[in-house]
């Protein structure tokens, strides 16, 4: 109950700071961003995050900044369903599963209860993930106030290889990509002897790869070149949308499809690697087993857009839970808010908290504005948001390149990040030419150091063995659960063979 009752007085206190006129304008912008970021094809929130590190730098409050980008992290979530309604093009990953029955509604001429349902679910579930945010986070945070740093080692591993193994499509390719993250993110002085690695005698490397230079080279400038070889054809289904509100009967058949939605992905989205994309499959998956009619799944049942719409934003708000309490980010986006705290001197973690109250729950509150916020831009603007994605690709790109020399110059005021930002933008290229996800490499160049630093820790208070993972109750629980993951993907791998 005390608990129950110390987080109502830390929300109190957070919309205290989220009521501010400065962070519900930059709440309204990370809103705005996010929905133009689902919205636009080839984008994405990670993409757009890491183009506007540089930006939220300058805003000054740890606070300020996360408002912001958190709002274009679950706004995006949002505006991917518009896309995937109207031209049947997921304009973000979790997005993808809403294609499926929203665009044969739009054909049928029901693209605005298509629209509709996915606004009001997409409210009702980030609205549940944030409640159980407010109350679940601090309960986890003081469990893990307890933890050591071979606790942190399990925990930071187990996170990264489940967000690796979740996440792809390939265990090899994440395999791959975890261990490319690993040695970037040891690049420059080594954390305890102060010795110089990898740096091939360069100078500028000594003090390791900048983030927000691999961040906007892997997903600004890598994403661009990819999409400008493809033809992205938006061809809308129709040019006015209306009747937006769903009738008595759509809600009918689909408010149990957003609950169940929420829940789903609210579980999922705790988990490290879960996210909004697994948490979609599962729901839609989940409808469509118990629904009275599956056979309409695929021709247009408004379950199907309901029930991933809903999993989705409801992951994204659980997705911070992990990020919040025990500093471990769970998806490439969430990974640069991440960097992003840590940058500005805020180590997200169990002390998080009781360091930084006004930090966690103004984020918090700002979340439930946001919600708000996106109920109210998306259903009356959809007539604009429609005319965005007549915009041609040729015109945004070349913005988006300039934005992300900009931003990457004025990080140290050197040209030397910006040709290193185009070489990682060459390497994003090619690994998406050869279907290698540059999420877990992302991942792994954050949580790497962490993960060396708790595993060196380690061995030091054990003198060299390590038994002491083995050892400790908690820290053996989480290796063990680990092994046991591994060896339940290596079963499911060689079943599907």
């Amino acid at each position: 109950m005390l608990e129950i009752l110390n987080s109502f007085q830390g929300l109190v206190n957070g919309f205290g700071i989220a009521f501010t006129l400065t962070n519900l304008a930059f709440a309204l912008i990370g809103a705005l961003l996010g929905t133009v970021v689902g919205i636009l094809p080839g984008l994405g929130p990670s993409a757009t995050i890491a183009l506007l590190l540089p930006i939220s730098f300058q805003i000054g409050s740890p606070v300020t900044s996360i408002i912001m980008m958190a709002g274009i992290f679950y706004g995006a979530m949002y505006g991917g369903s518009t896309t995937s309604i109207l031209v049947n093009i997921p304009g973000e990953a979790a997005s993808v599963v809403t294609c499926i029955d929203g665009y044969q509604m739009a054909l049928k001429g029901r693209a605005g209860p298509a629209l509709g349902i996915a606004a009001i679910g997409s409210f009702i579930a980030g609205t549940i993930g944030v409640i159980g945010l407010t109350f679940v986070a601090p309960p986890l945070a003081e469990f893990a106030i307890q933890f050591g740093p071979p606790e942190y080692f399990s925990l930071t591993l187990l996170g990264l290889m489940m967000a690796t193994l979740l996440s792809g499509t390939s265990i090899l390719k994440g395999l791959i990509m975890v261990a490319l993250g690993l040695l970037l993110g040891a690049v420059g002085l080594d954390p305890i002897s102060g010795e110089v690695r990898f740096t091939w005698g360069l100078l500028m490397l000594q003090e390791g790869i900048d983030f927000v230079t691999l961040a906007m080279g892997l997903f600004g400038i890598g994403e661009i070149l990819y999409n400008l070889e493809k033809e992205l054809t938006t061809e809308l289904v129709t040019r006015k949308i209306s009747h937006l509100w769903p009738t008595l009967i759509d809600w009918a058949e689909s408010r149990w499809a957003v609950i169940r939605g929420s829940i789903i992905g609210f579980f999922i989205g705790i988990l490290p690697g879960g996210g909004a994309l697994i948490s979609s499959l599962v729901s839609y998956g989940l409808e469509k087993r118990i629904s009275k009619h599956p056979e309409a799944f695929g021709k247009g049942a408004i379950q199907g857009v309901a029930g991933p719409e809903s999993a989705n934003n409801s992951a994204a708000s659980a997705s911070f839970i992990p990020l919040l309490t025990l500093g471990i980010p769970g998806n490439p986006a969430i990974a640069m808010i991440f960097a992003a705290l840590l940058i500005q001197g805020v180590q997200p973690g169990p002390f998080l908290i009781s360091e930084h109250p006004d930090v966690f729950w103004g984020v918090v509150a700002s979340m439930y504005i946001g919600n708000v916020m996106l109920l109210i831009l998306n259903l009356p603007l959809v007539g604009i948001w429609v005319q965005l994605l007549r915009v041609p690709y040729a015109i945004l790109a070349p913005v988006i390149v300039l934005f992300c020399c900009i931003g990457v110059y004025s990080i140290r005021n050197t040209v030397f990040d910006i040709w290193v930002m185009g070489v990682f933008g060459v390497i994003g290229y090619l690994f998406r030419k050869v279907d290698l996800e540059p999420g877990p490499l992302i991942l792994a160049f954050v949580m790497g150091p962490i993960l060396e630093r708790a595993l060196r820790q380690s061995l030091l208070i054990s003198a060299g063995s390590p038994l002491i993972f083995f050892k400790r109750p908690i820290a053996g629980s989480l290796i063990g659960f680990l092994l046991l993951f591994i060896l339940v993907q290596i079963i499911v791998t060689v079943r599907k063979r």
